[in-house]
């Protein structure tokens, strides 16, 4: 028994040299691979090291964040984490291949889409993300046409707010309403200072939760008009590690904005995990998913690492929210 665990720990240990995409591949070689590459000790080790290195979750891939904290003899509801699932499920690699995979009526459905005149999808952005960081990111989307084309104002005047500026993506126009939380010299002020600006765009309301105070968000009369509406939501997040951050206020900001009261309950949401430069030190993908607690909402969303120098991973994010606007409007 010592000599055939022995075995078992030199051949995992020899596996952990594969990469997850070799393993699966020598997992359809025979019967006996296939048990042998799904040991959950070995797939545990591959979510544990590679998920700190994925640049984007969303929805239906976030891992239970439990499970990280649980070790391999633990059971849940009589079995054993299916870790080499959850990894397939959760990396861009398996969550693009699922998606390949998938009967392809896009290209059908654009060209019927095309054929019918439809005002460009509307999308409201906000988040500290927007004025914290030492880049602007509108700035940097509105001067580099070689990423993403400004396609004009629209005349669709919002009372008290603006029509946001249009922006080429492909083949399709999208709309983008930016929501500041304060005036341009009182943000300006913040940054200087390094201190948070008072956001406007919200008022708080207490409430009762068992024996304790919630902080409940709403949001202001023009804001609230944005949010009736648009077809979807882009939050900036601040993904910088050096500075600290109140995730569950930003949590109970996001619920206001994303209120279902103000809106239909199922329009995307898309996280921009935003860093200044490629050089900073940022939080994790999937940690800033958990410090957000995005498993508590109830509608589709994405959370995609952005770097505003190069405005590296936005267009990932632009695609991702047109596709999840187009299948909403399309049902």
């Amino acid at each position: 028994a010592a000599l055939n665990g022995f075995q078992i720990d030199v051949q995992l240990n020899v596996m952990s040299f594969l990469s997850p995409q070799d393993l699966c591949r020598l997992g359809s070689t025979s019967c006996y691979w296939r048990a042998a590459v799904q040991d959950p000790l070995l797939w545990r080790y591959f979510l544990l090291r590679d998920l700190p290195s994925w640049t984007s979750v969303d929805w239906k891939s976030l891992p239970d964040e439990e499970i990280f904290n649980k070790a391999c003899s633990e059971v849940s509801d009589n079995a054993l984490y299916d870790y080499m699932a959850i990894y397939k499920r959760s990396c861009p690699q398996g969550r693009r291949s699922l998606k390949s995979s998938r009967p392809r009526y896009g290209a059908v459905t654009s060209f019927l889409q095309s054929l019918v005149t439809q005002a460009e999808p509307r999308f409201a952005m906000f988040g500290p993300g927007l004025e914290e960081l030492d880049i602007s990111l509108v700035q940097k989307m509105m001067t580099c046409p070689e990423i993403l084309l400004v396609a004009g104002l629209p005349h669709r005047q919002i009372h008290g707010i603006g029509s946001g500026v249009s922006f080429q993506f492909n083949s399709q126009k999208l709309n983008i309403v930016t929501l500041y939380s304060t005036t341009s010299v009182e943000r300006r002020r913040a940054r200087e200072e390094q201190a948070v600006a008072v956001n406007k765009m919200f008022y708080q309301e207490n409430s009762t939760v068992g024996n304790q105070q919630a902080v409940h968000y709403s949001v202001i009369a023009q804001v609230r008009k944005v949010c009736e509406v648009v077809d979807g939501f882009i939050y900036v997040a601040n993904a910088e590690a050096h500075r600290e951050q109140d995730r569950q206020e930003e949590l109970a900001r996001i619920l206001a904005m994303i209120d279902p009261a103000l809106g239909p309950p199922n329009r995307p949401l898309l996280i921009l995990s935003c860093v200044s430069h490629a050089g900073a030190k940022r939080i994790p993908c999937v940690y800033m998913a958990h410090q957000l607690q995005l498993n508590l909402l109830h509608q589709p969303w994405m959370m995609q690492d952005t770097v505003l120098a190069t405005l590296d991973g936005l267009l990932n994010g632009i695609e991702w929210l047109l596709e999840e606007t187009n299948c909403r409007s399309s049902q």
